[in-house]
């Protein structure tokens, strides 16, 4: 049991090793620059990016965040294994949306819910967030029906 454990966090640690370097290519910024721009020495991060050691927790989010992305969110993607969901929505604003959301949720939950917080079940979880996304849609399509209406006039 212990090694397949190992077994997924090697994958995983890969995995994330090929998407910091991925956001590191695509930023158009030298490895020198990401290395100055996070405080890594230049050799830890060529060993970061090759997957031969695993980056630290703050060093994967200071990687992310002078690559441009948005750390938090981008990183919580490539964990649960979206990373191609990031790299594609990188420059749409999507990343900074979620990054917005996911801080703003739990506040917004206490808020909401106050005590009744403690009631709420894991297995709601799919069928909330497509919930919520369904809320989005209709709000963006109350937007352009607004829009439509101001440009007739």
């Amino acid at each position: 049991m212990a090694r397949n454990a190992n077994d997924k966090w090697e994958e995983l640690s890969r995995g994330v090793a090929a998407f910091l370097d991925h956001a590191v290519d695509e930023s158009g910024k030298s490895r020198r620059t990401i290395a100055a721009q996070t405080n890594i020495n230049k050799d830890a991060l060529r060993r970061i990016l090759a997957g031969t050691r695993s980056a630290t927790l703050p060093e994967a989010l200071a990687i992310l965040d002078a690559s441009g992305h948005a750390p938090r969110t981008s990183l919580m993607l490539a964990l649960a294994g979206y990373s191609q969901r990031s790299e594609d929505w990188q420059n749409s604003g999507v990343l900074e949306f979620l990054e917005t959301f996911i801080s703003e949720l739990p506040s917004a939950l206490d808020q909401a819910l106050g005590e009744r917080l403690l009631d709420v079940r894991p297995r709601w979880a799919k069928g909330t967030a497509h919930r919520t996304a369904g809320l989005l849609s209709d709000h963006l399509a109350q937007l352009e029906r607004q829009d439509e209406q101001s440009f007739a006039l």
